[in-house]
């Protein structure tokens, strides 16, 4: 049993924060939380398990609420209607104190035990998101999504294999001027590169879903996506690229 931790004697930097947007994962949340707890407690890490309620209409929010009253490195952001998986990751950074920050989703198909492999490399690369190269999902769902990858490497000049993969981690300051839109989620890589930092993409697990249901299918996300991804072309296109070589008088003026 972990004991609580009072919140006055919570550092205000900590080694790691881990982000995790929740919709509907009442079922899911009581086992996940054991195994995240199971692996990062031999890594000897100060942390804080942000778990971002995006609207939920079951009993996450509760479920989420006995963690915080067993352990104070649980919190609870709630949102008050349902805004959507970018919402939920963007809310969960903009409040995380972790120098690490990892991503993973709610519904255990995300191995927590991958969490170590993402982190050891952050000592070299400024952001790890994972690759599922062996999908749990039905063959169409996984058929669509290569497709999809292919196209959104094409036409963005990105060459992530796995961009629906929001198990990652990144430096702290891999959010420093970030801005993130509706569906932009999946392109937070591409996103990271555009300014300039080093993003790897490693093999991840990937586990079957075991209760509820998936939020996102090819009906409600394939169009919404492609204009996503136009948007991201878009941006590409455009970005400033200049080198200032010389920035002659550039202090504060003499008196």
């Amino acid at each position: 049993m972990i004991l609580p931790v009072p919140s006055s004697r919570l550092p205000t930097d900590l080694d790691l924060s881990l982000v995790i947007p929740v919709y509907n994962e009442e079922a899911n949340l009581p086992l996940l939380w054991p195994e995240i707890r199971e692996v990062l407690a031999p890594m000897g890490l100060s942390y804080e398990i942000v778990f971002v309620d995006d609207g939920s209409r079951d009993g996450s929010a509760e479920v989420i609420r006995g963690f915080r009253e067993r352990d104070a490195r649980v919190r609870l952001i709630r949102f008050k209607s349902n805004a959507g998986e970018t919402a939920a990751t963007d809310a969960g950074f903009k409040a995380v104190r972790g120098r690490s920050v990892v991503t993973m989703d709610a519904d255990l198909q995300n191995d927590p035990h991958d969490i170590p492999l993402l982190l050891s490399h952050l000592d070299r690369w400024d952001a790890v998101t994972g690759w599922r190269t062996r999908r749990e999902d039905s063959w169409i769902r996984t058929i669509s999504s290569v497709i999809a990858n292919r196209v959104r490497n094409a036409m963005s000049g990105d060459s992530i294999q796995d961009s629906g993969c929001t198990f990652r981690a990144f430096r702290r300051e891999c959010f420093r001027g970030l801005t993130l839109y509706r569906g932009f989620h999946r392109f937070i890589p591409t996103l990271l590169r555009m300014q300039g930092y080093r993003v790897l993409e490693v093999p991840v697990s990937h586990r079957r879903r075991r209760f509820g249901q998936s939020k996102y299918g090819i009906g409600n996300r394939a169009f919404s996506a492609f204009l996503d991804l136009l948007v991201v072309r878009w941006m590409a296109d455009r970005q400033l690229r200049y080198q200032v070589i010389e920035d002659l008088g550039g202090g504060l003026p003499e008196e």
